[in-house]
């Protein structure tokens, strides 16, 4: 198959492997971060960290939609399914997420830690357009779509709340939960704590694909000027991967701080103007938005326009935001801001699994330690120490 095959070509990644081992200098290590989480699962699929010589290593970051929302926006959604009696339509992978008190979406779905045994109406969706047909075939219930997601997602939830408009639908509405990659990564540039590994600073990123796809290059161009980090855009493919690396590495030792684009048979430089202009007839910036992990982040997060505010769950429902705490043992937060790796906390493999998960990054599959769990990307107990 076109453009699957040919990057999966096991005599051509031998050959990007040799060119990466050439263009390594002995004399320094080098740390790249893969914002996503796709990134993170295709490295640790293929074993292309295997590849690498050891002073090369890859930092997992916060690029997984799903890991990044915090406890207290799960709590939001179970409240309007519990309490506000809605339907409330989710995608798979957030209704495992674990939320206070031990629940979930799943969990609350059941009737699970609720003392009247009462359960919620909820239930999983593959889109937006899903949700929005879920509101039309049930005109006397109030459905609420949990939009979740980084800017790739953000274009299809515009897409429904503007039908819902031309439809009239009084029964629909969207508890909009999208955030921004570029506010993401300044965060990281900005934290002395995120972007520095001992005495090595972080050298570059490898950029997301699917997002690229909708706000294009330009966006990163910001980040190595002013803060000299290369970034290289790339596809998903395990050779995609190799030669962002590649990209990096000659970047970073020729001293130059650029943005490459290896994915170019699906980045444009300016994105999809379309969608970026049908988001910004819904959407507007919110002030604050909290991360999981990263805290709250300034202008990093979308909520709805008030020419849409009849489709705004959060305005119609009156619900507010209350922050909580992740659990004590569970080291998503570290992870998400790429400080640790998911074998360095203690209940990684043991208590906290796929089908046990503590945290959001074991849920997703997108997330970090889904990945190292499910690949058996294990370091042995010296890289730990």
């Amino acid at each position: 198959m076109k453009f699957i095959d040919e990057f999966r070509d096991g005599k051509l990644a031998r050959g990007l492997a040799v060119a990466i081992r050439h263009s390594v200098r002995e004399d320094r290590d080098y740390h790249f971060m893969e914002f996503c989480g796709g990134h993170t699962h295709a490295i640790s699929r293929y074993g292309v960290s295997d590849l690498l010589p050891a002073n090369v290593r890859l930092i997992h970051g916060p690029g997984c939609p799903v890991c990044v929302l915090p406890i207290g926006r799960i709590d939001m959604a179970i409240r309007l399914a519990r309490d506000a009696g809605v339907i409330l339509c989710s995608y798979g992978d957030t209704l495992r997420v674990p939320a206070s008190g031990g629940l979930s979406l799943l969990k609350a779905k059941a009737g699970l830690g609720c003392r009247s045994g009462s359960h919620g109406d909820i239930r999983m969706v593959y889109s937006a357009a899903d949700a929005l047909a879920v509101a039309q075939q049930n005109p006397d219930r109030q459905v609420v779509f949990f939009a979740i997601g980084f800017e790739t997602t953000t274009p299809p939830t515009a897409v429904v709340i503007k039908q819902a408009q031309a439809l009239g639908l009084r029964n629909f509405s969207v508890l909009c939960c999208h955030v921004l990659t570029p506010s993401a990564i300044a965060s990281i540039l900005e934290s002395p704590e995120v972007r520095q590994w001992g005495s090595v600073p972080l050298d570059g990123f490898i950029g997301p694909a699917h997002v690229s796809t909708i706000i294009g290059s330009r966006p990163y161009e910001f980040f190595a000027e002013e803060y000299r980090k290369p970034v290289v855009i790339a596809g998903f493919e395990p050779l995609d991967v190799m030669q962002a690396i590649l990209m990096l590495l000659r970047q970073v030792n020729d001293g130059r701080a650029l943005v490459e684009n290896e994915f170019s048979r699906a980045v444009t430089r300016d994105g999809n103007r379309k969608a970026q202009q049908l988001v910004a007839e819904v959407f507007e910036l919110r002030r604050s938005f909290a991360w999981r992990g990263l805290g709250e982040l300034p202008y990093s997060a979308l909520r709805i326009r008030k020419s849409f505010a009849d489709f705004d769950a959060e305005r119609r429902f009156a619900i507010g935001y209350q922050a909580v705490a992740d659990h004590s043992a569970c080291e998503c937060g570290a992870i998400l801001r790429g400080v640790k790796r998911p074998q360095e906390c203690r209940i990684f493999g043991s208590v906290c699994t796929p089908e046990n998960p503590v945290g959001s990054c074991m849920v997703s599959s997108e997330g970090a330690c889904a990945a190292h769990y499910s690949f058996g990307r294990f370091a042995d107990a010296a890289a730990v120490q």
